[in-house]
């Protein structure tokens, strides 16, 4: 689950636990909602853990080596 998903998890169930009035028989709204928020808290918390250990943008370090031939000499300045 990705960040996105996260936290539209978290604002579905912030809707349903906190501003919907209706009632279903057999299943408590509230409840849903506050199930969701969870979900999407935990995953949002996973899914930054493994952004943080991938290393995100920038984290990669590539480095250059350069032989030079022994016998080239610097031009004189």
């Amino acid at each position: 689950m990705g960040i996105g998903a996260s936290i539209f998890l978290v604002a579905v169930g912030a809707i349903l636990a906190f501003a919907v009035t209706a009632e279903v028989s057999g299943v408590d709204i509230s409840t849903v909602g506050w199930i969701l928020m969870i979900v999407g808290i935990v995953g949002l918390l996973v899914s930054l853990l493994f952004w943080s250990t991938w290393g995100g943008f920038g984290g990669y370090r590539r480095d250059t080596v350069v032989h030079r031939d022994p016998y080239d000499r610097p031009p004189p300045y």
